[in-house]
């Protein structure tokens, strides 16, 4: 469903243990929603808690949970995390994206 690099996997678990959560207990809850310049954007955030409807994933010892609206969008995607001099930061190589903005923050289908 959806696949944590190294490189992003690193770079959660420092982010989580500095905001307070757990890397082992915890969650990212990832998802979609309406905006952005391309029409859908990502959103990336903690939490400590599952809904009913939550798709719960486990990839590369990260517990991610994805709303069942976003399931769909999501699948086949890659989370990576770029940390070079352009400050890319987290990034999602998604296959299902037929059109991504120039900042890769919004696609569309």
């Amino acid at each position: 469903m959806i696949k944590v690099s190294e490189s992003a996997k690193k770079r959660i678990s420092d982010l989580m243990k500095d905001d307070g959560y757990d890397a082992l207990r915890d969650f990212v809850r990832v998802g979609v929603k309406s905006g952005g310049c391309s029409g859908l954007s990502y959103e990336l955030k903690f939490d400590n808690s599952q809904s009913e409807g939550d798709k719960l994933i486990e990839d590369n010892g990260i517990r991610i949970i994805v709303d069942k609206k976003s399931v769909l969008y999501l699948a086949g995607t890659i989370l990576e995390y770029s940390g070079g001099l352009n400050g890319k930061g987290f990034v999602f190589n998604n296959p299902n994206a037929q059109r991504t903005c120039g900042c890769g923050e919004s696609f569309s289908l």
